[in-house]
């Protein structure tokens, strides 16, 4: 169901296994997302939704300041930032040149040409990165799958298959490094234990300066187009 909040859309969902009401902001729908238990009082929703106001207008003031894939922006690609320069008459695509992201081409197919190029580049990127820390800890995921998600920005199945999203070729180091550290630990312990968050402290020492920048910063890169 889907109600107006002030220029944006709440998208109302159940769940089974929600256990209390969740608001986040989806930065692909541009929407306030709330999930709700099943059988969950919706005069009780909307109160806790009044109450989280002042959160949600700043997380949608972020994501209307969010940079866009335009000729003249500017991205961080590997801790480096890097200006999008459009070179209409040249071949190739997308590639890096000094301190610019040049793309060839028509312009409508501009932020597309982007995409596909970091795409492409997050793939080399976190398989490396990825690998590096696997090697040195003795882990060894079945597959890396390099996705765009609107939920979570990692993921490891029971059968060792590790999927990253490519917007994190975007992010700091260290919030890749917390990533690939949280999800190596899942190889050994599919769960958040006690004993998973101590695997990840090992692997990692920015466990908590990762979180912290996902918290204020992770709905601006998911909202990146």
């Amino acid at each position: 169901m889907l109600q107006g909040y002030g220029a944006a859309k709440i998208i109302w969902r159940i769940s089974t296994k929600a256990k209390r009401c969740i608001i986040r902001i989806s930065a692909k729908e541009q929407a306030v997302l709330v999930t709700l238990p099943k059988n969950f009082p919706h005069t009780q929703a909307l109160v806790f939704l009044h109450k989280q106001a002042h959160w949600i207008t700043m997380r949608l003031e972020k994501l209307v300041q969010t940079p866009r894939f335009t000729i003249g922006s500017k991205i961080s690609i590997q801790d480096k930032d890097y200006l999008i320069c459009h070179a209409p008459d040249r071949k190739g695509g997308a590639w890096l040149e000094n301190e610019c992201l040049f793309v060839s081409g028509d312009p409508s197919f501009l932020a597309r040409r982007v995409e596909d190029f970091l795409k492409q580049y997050a793939t080399k990127v976190l398989a490396e990165e990825i690998h590096q820390m696997a090697q040195t800890v003795g882990l060894h995921p079945t597959r890396l799958d390099i996705r765009d998600t609107s939920s979570r920005w990692g993921s490891c199945s029971s059968s060792g298959r590790i999927m990253l999203s490519w917007r994190l070729v975007m992010a700091p180091f260290f919030v890749r490094h917390y990533l690939i550290a949280h999800e190596l630990s899942h190889l050994q312990h599919m769960n958040h234990s006690l004993q998973f968050w101590k695997m990840v402290d090992t692997l990692t020492p920015h466990r908590q300066q990762a979180e912290s920048w996902l918290r204020h910063f992770g709905a601006i890169l998911q909202a990146v187009r």
